[in-house]
């Protein structure tokens, strides 16, 4: 039979050989099992049955032993419902028992929401003494979590009108997400032959890839063109989705949006400052970075829209799944020989990933699964160049995360925060390019995965910092009352844009448009994580090959979930994201890869 990964006509999922579909049989063997399992009669503790006395420990421990074992429960029958309508959108039945297990995660959010609002009434003297009573040492991190937002919890009728205001405040993101995804219908885009192609969201990043810099240059004007016919429109979505940020922070008596946004993490504001303060130092990396691109491209003028196009054609470097897969787990060797047995054991025996993209299955990729099954990854894998392959790394250290977390917490503690989520996701992939960059054997391969190295930092650690900074000025002009207008925000964007990449990039009208097409700038000042997530992974990924101690950090690390606050579990790893160190750790690791790739440019060929 031909390979999946050339056909040229998606297989029906029956056509799928068993190894290369996840098992969530091992979940429930049958929707009718589900079905059992969704009827059973359940009775969620009520707040007159517990509020008079919650104050008693005993009382407590029996109301948070009941609420989270409901909890857990809920969620197997979620994750079961939705990874199965992943996999097949189009089925009746996987929808119907979607949307149910949807509609009673949500009536038992209502039910048990009480809870947080009648702990805090308890004064804060009994409430202390609650978090350190023994026999509530396994949910001591979800207490103090409630008692840390004491200051910022207000009366209960307050607390009452604030949760009306948030679902129109929330409108703003969904009008973008509608316009953005639904209404927007952009251009078609130009090829070198003079032959259309349609562009969307999908098909934009593809053409920006491309070796065709006629496609490029027609995809970039064709989709910024049609925001930039919309930016008054937009810009005050934007400024909508701001003010409600600025409104969130001065009701909950924050002193500004950055605080309000890292404080639910504990998660110091100087993080933020020192990220973007570090990386700006380094920004001559980066132009020179650029000058080398563009004198490879051979191009008199660098513009936006030739930022994204590989050295070398993906076309030239081809991974199939089962090479894929190997090469993983070979490169997981300095994680130790247990974890590289169970990562074996997932990947091959457990089933754990949905490999091929099929008719009607969920696009894109994620780690999945919940505490009690395995940690699910779907895949849509191709095998052109190298994104297939570190998209398996990425996803899948994201699911030995989850299998340490869940193997050594209790289900309170299992979930990690969204700080720390990133970095062994972003660490399994710098093990794989390590790996494969030792395997590489032609100048073509190697210029191919350096010049991924660079894409994937230049993208997450430089491109994430400029908008974390863009995204902080607009919040902190919101702050002062100044009008975020069109031009402002166009001209600001701009600016970045050139001090960031340097006199080699020219800009153009476009690209101060660009920011109108931005979803996270909806989720407020959230992207510095994927940059301080990229410094901390290759940080510890450095540090992994010198000695076993730090294996065994890192292993603890994994092992930890969501047991202590993201910078504590970091500290313990041996990474202090309080301090510059590891950006700085992580510009050594940049400069070195365009240090390798100006040698590679320049080597004379025999």
């Amino acid at each position: 039979m031909e390979r999946y990964e050339e056909l040229s006509v998606l297989l029906e999922r029956e056509a799928i050989e068993q190894e290369y579909t996840w098992n969530l049989e091992k979940m429930y063997a049958s929707v009718s099992e589900w079905k059992r399992a969704f009827d059973k009669p359940r009775s969620w503790p009520s707040q007159q049955e517990y509020e008079a006395n919650l104050g008693a420990p005993a009382i407590l421990l029996n109301l948070l032993d009941k609420v989270f074992a409901e909890q857990r429960e809920l969620e197997n029958l979620y994750i079961y419902a939705n990874h199965l309508y992943d996999t097949e959108m189009g089925e009746v039945v996987s929808k119907e028992i979607s949307l149910q297990i949807k509609a009673k995660y949500m009536s038992y959010g209502q039910a048990v929401a009480w809870i947080h609002p009648c702990i805090l009434r308890l004064p804060e003297s009994p409430l202390t003494e609650l978090i350190e009573h023994p026999s509530l040492q396994p949910y001591r991190i979800f207490l103090q979590n409630i008692a840390r937002m004491r200051p910022h919890t207000l009366s209960p009728e307050e607390e009452a009108l604030f949760a009306r205001s948030l679902k129109p405040l929330s409108s703003i993101a969904m009008v973008f997400q509608n316009l953005n995804n639904a209404d927007f219908v952009f251009p078609s885009a130009v090829d070198e032959k003079g032959e259309e192609r349609k562009l969307t969201h999908g098909m934009y990043i593809q053409y920006l890839r491309s070796q065709d810099r006629t496609l490029r240059r027609s995809a970039y004007k064709a989709l910024l063109g049609e925001y930039a016919s919309h930016q008054n429109a937009m810009v005050e979505l934007l400024q909508g989705s701001v003010l409600a940020d600025v409104y969130t922070a001065t009701a909950k008596k924050y002193p500004d949006c950055l605080t309000a946004a890292l404080y639910p993490n504990n998660i110091d504001p100087k993080v933020y400052h020192n990220l973007i303060k570090t990386v700006r130092a380094h920004l001559p990396l980066m132009h020179r970075y650029i000058s080398l691109r563009k004198e490879y491209l051979g191009l008199s003028s660098l513009k936006p829209y030739d930022l994204y196009v590989p050295l070398v054609s993906s076309e030239e470097f081809q991974i199939e799944y089962a090479d894929a897969r190997e090469a993983l787990l070979a490169s997981l060797f300095p994680l130790g020989d247990v974890y590289r047995e169970e990562a074996r054991k997932g990947l091959y025996e457990e089933r754990w990933v949905d490999v091929y993209e099929t008719p009607k299955k969920h696009s894109g990729a994620y780690s999945g699964g919940c505490y009690d099954s395995y940690p699910y990854i779907l895949m849509n894998y191709h095998p052109r160049g190298v994104d297939g392959a570190m998209i398996l790394a990425h996803e899948h250290g994201h699911s030995m995360h989850s299998k340490k977390s869940r193997e050594m917490q209790n289900y309170a503690n299992a979930k990690y925060p969204i700080f720390v989520a990133e970095v062994a996701s972003t660490l399994n992939e710098q093990l794989l390019l390590e790996y494969l960059l030792a395997k590489a054997s032609t100048r073509q391969e190697k210029l191919y995965l350096i010049g991924y190295a660079i894409d994937q930092l230049r993208g997450t650690l430089f491109r994430q910092t400029l908008f974390a900074e863009f995204e902080l000025q607009m919040h902190e002009w919101a702050e002062k009352g100044v009008p975020l207008t069109p031009q402002l925000l166009h001209e600001t964007y701009a600016r970045l844009h050139q001090e960031y990449y340097g006199p080699d990039l020219s800009l153009d009208d476009l690209l101060g448009f660009e920011f109108l097409r931005i979803p996270h700038f909806y989720s407020c000042l959230y992207v510095y994580q994927s940059a301080t997530g990229m410094s901390a992974a290759l940080n510890l990924a450095s540090k992994l090959q010198k000695n076993e101690q730090s294996r065994e950090k890192y292993l603890a690390f994994l092992s930890a979930g969501g047991s202590q606050f993201p910078l504590d579990l970091l500290q313990n790893a041996g990474v202090d994201m309080t301090k510059k160190e590891p950006i700085v750790s992580a510009m050594h690791h940049f400069e070195s890869l365009v240090e390798k790739l100006q040698a590679l440019l320049h080597e004379v060929a025999p």
